[in-house]
Parts: C-alpha cells; structure tokens; sequence
C-alpha cells in the first residue's frame, strides 16, 4: 500500500488562471531603512540589511497575512542609486515594475536625516502615480523624534506615519493602513497556498535570475554578466498548470574563501536557508562548465538537508561537444552524494524543457510524501539483507529484525538490528539503493536510523 501525504504548509493549491495577490510595494531613496522595514513587517529577516547603498538591487517579494487579508509585500532598491557596477538603470526598472503592478506604495524617509534632495527625488516621481501612497517615517526610536516628522509634509503626501523597524514600533499601525488601502476586490482572502517551494541555487552566473524570470512569465530579478548582482533570497510566486508555486532565486555562491565582507557573507546564509526552507531544490549547473568545489559542497549541503534535488543543466544550447548519457556519466561520478538526483537539460534563456523540468521536480515532491506499508518495506528489506549482510567485525553479524518508516519529506526509517555500529555508510548506500529499485522512491533522499533490538 502506498500512500501520498501533504504538509500543512503545501496543502495542493489550485489556482485560476491570473489569479494573483495585491501588491504594496515599499520605495525610497538608499539608506532609509525599507528593507529592515520589510523584514519587520514579514516577521522574519528576508531582505539583506547592511549599511552599504545599494544592498537592495531585484524585487524582493515575501506573502503577508493580516486582518485576514493576504498581500505581496515587495521591497525595492534605493531611488536615485549611484552604482559603481553600472547596473543601476536595472534597479530603477525594477522598481519602476514595482510601483506599476503596486495597489498601495509604501514611501519611506529617515526621520533623522530629515527631506534630502533624493527625498524630494522620489516625492516627484510618486507624484504621477495615481495610487494611493503612505508617507513613513522610519527609525523613530524614541518619543523624542516624533516632532521632527513634521518636516516631512511639505512632500505632499500629508502626514508621516512613525515606525522603528529596528524596534517594530508602528508595525501594527502600518499594516491596518496598508491593508485598508486594499481594493476590496484585491483583499487576496482565500487564495491557495503554494503547492511547492522551489529553491533555486548554484554557483555565480549559472541563469539561476534568468530561470526565475522565465517562471514568472516576467523581468523579475536583474540578470547581469556582474557576478555577485542578485544579493538576497528572492521569493517569486508564480502558476502552472494550474497549481501555484514559490520559486526561491538565491545568491551565486563561491567559495568560502573568497567571500569579501558581510553582504556576501549574508548572501552565502540566505543561499543555505533557502535549501533548508524548500520542499524540491533545482541545482542549476553551466553545461559549458566543469563541476568546481563550489558545486561539490553545495551538492553535499543538499544532500545533508535530505532535499529532492534536479540536477538542472542549463545553458545545453550553447554546450558544444557534449553527449546527454556521457554528461551524465561525468555528474555522477563529481557529485556522488546525489547520485540519486534525476537530470533536466535546459535552457533557461529560451524557455527550452523549463516546463518539464518543474513537472520533473513535482514527480519528486510526490516521492518525497509517500509513505509505504510495512509489510511491504520489510519485504523489500529482507531481501536485501539476504542478498548481503553488513561487514562483519570481531565475530559480531549485523542482522535485521523489523523496519518501519516514521516520516516522509524526507521518506524517514527505522532500523531494528542487532548491532547498530556495524550498520556502516556503505551498507547504508546499499541498503538506500535497494529501496529505491523496489519502492517508490527512486529519486529523492532516504533517511534511516537503527536502533538496537534483541531477540
């Protein structure tokens, strides 16, 4: 008997083709404090926070719920940034994207700096949007800077809201209003929750932003020959075949070494919590390129978190040269860890085997839940103990008496032997490999663990 089971946070989504969430879309000048404000308002920290300008470069995007609505909150990069690697016409266009597809804009200012020039900037580019704009007066940290947002009205967006995002001062507030700006039509109540959460990674250059933008059917993240451009871990709802998924673009990464200063550092964690936070991992790899260190550790990080992974070869259009089962002979023998891992040749730019490669990594999804009888699994296990028995030590056998399966996503067992040390990786590859020829989960990672039983 096998059956499927669903999570609580991937109950199946079924969506209406163009149903999408209301947008409110926070925007200012660098330095003001929008992304700390974001993380405030979400709950938890998503937007990298550092004091460098310019941190902020894609729409970074994260589902909110309040007062029973739901929304898309989106934080955008400073107006009016001054960028040393040439990318900063790309900003602007996203946040021009942002302020387009916004229901409510979220205008945020530092109430201790008080209206700059770039204040005035931004004032005078809202000014031709006909949307409804609340006025914010970020790092109000004590009572003491309330009267200074007074300053602020002549923007001529009437009179600031005070928040601290540090603090999550105003939070509250601030959410009623954003909410209540809502058209109703557009109060997002009852939309489904995402079917799966897609964690997109890889080392720099890869086509991880190009993927992303090719899901969303839009110019979601910048793509740049820049390595390093996409800093955040970037959620992108999107919908196919009528179900709704979250697509998860992270940062490139490289090595460990080579990571300068805390925006890469934070980058590099965000990469790591996005395998850990996602329910299928597509790992993308340059069919041009050879499998470096980089690809080796991030293939046994996902190993290590028990993730489902598609080993995805993107860029195949422009490998010269290369023969789908010798490639795929050579990926197996780089990354072992995941050998399990089913490959999609693709090309990301082109929108080439894209949709097979998320149906791909929906099959794993559902391998990932499934759990079997155990009168089934112990079968299968007892033929394979049959078959060949644990290496043997000071006279001591390894024998296995009874398995039952705990968990699934990762399909979990347990192992009821005689003696557990003798239960080595190797037999365990063995033991993993059997179960995957005979049950149905030939492609995602098992997890075992043996407890001692005597007869």
């Amino acid at each position: 008997m096998v059956e499927k089971e669903t999570g609580p946070h991937t109950a199946p989504g079924e969506v209406s083709p163009g149903q999408t969430l209301p947008e409110a879309a926070i925007v200012g000048r660098p330095n003001v404090g929008k992304s700390s404000l974001f993380n405030c308002l979400v709950g938890r920290r998503i937007s990298v926070v550092d004091p460098t300008s310019g941190v902020t470069r894609d729409r970074v995007s994260a589902e909110i719920r309040y007062g029973g609505k739901c929304l898309e909150l989106v934080d955008t990069g400073g107006m009016g940034l001054v960028d040393v690697e040439e990318i900063r016409h790309q900003v602007e266009h996203q946040i021009g994207l942002a302020i387009e597809k916004a229901s409510v804009i979220v205008f945020v200012v530092d109430v201790r700096e008080g209206v700059t020039p770039l204040d005035n900037f931004v004032a005078e580019k809202l000014r031709h949007v006909h949307k409804p704009v609340l006025l914010v007066a970020n790092k109000v940290d004590s009572p003491s800077l309330e009267p200074q947002k007074g300053e602020f009205y002549k923007l001529g967006f009437g009179e600031a809201l005070s928040v601290s995002a540090l603090q999550g001062e105003g939070r509250t507030q601030l959410l009623e209003e954003i909410t209540a700006l809502l058209p109703r039509a557009e109060a997002g109540a009852g939309l489904p929750c995402p079917y799966m959460r897609l964690a997109v990674v890889g080392r720099r250059n890869v086509g991880k932003s190009t993927l992303i933008n090719t899901l969303a059917g839009e110019e979601r993240m910048i793509v740049s020959e820049i390595p390093g451009t996409t800093r955040d871990s970037v959620d992108i709802r999107f919908d196919m075949d009528g179900k709704v998924f979250v697509a998860i673009d992270t940062p490139g990464v490289r090595k460990r070494r080579k990571v300068e200063g805390t925006l890469e550092f934070y980058s590099l964690e965000r990469a790591m919590g996005s395998i850990r936070r996602a329910d299928v991992v597509l790992f993308l790899l340059d069919a041009r390129e050879e499998v470096s260190q980089v690809d080796k550790k991030l293939g046994g990080y996902i190993a290590e978190e028990y993730r489902p992974c598609v080993l995805v070869i993107n860029k195949w259009d422009l490998a010269e040269g290369h023969e789908p089962r010798e490639f795929e002979r050579y990926l197996r023998a780089q990354l072992p860890g995941i050998a399990y891992a089913p490959l999609s040749f693709m090309s990301a730019k082109d929108g080439e085997n894209v949709a097979e490669t998320i149906a791909l990594a929906g099959e794993l999804f559902e391998q990932s839940r499934t759990r079997v009888s155990t009168a089934e699994l112990n079968r299968v296990v007892q033929e394979a103990s049959s078959a060949r028995s644990p290496a043997s030590k000071a006279g001591r056998h390894g024998k296995i008496y009874f398995a039952t399966q705990v968990e699934v996503a990762p399909p979990t067992f347990v192992f009821f032997v005689n003696h557990p040390d003798l239960f080595d990786a190797h037999y365990e590859r063995y033991l993993a490999n059997r179960l995957r020829d005979a049950l149905p989960f030939s492609e995602v990672p098992l997890k075992f663990f043996y407890r001692m039983r005597r007869r």
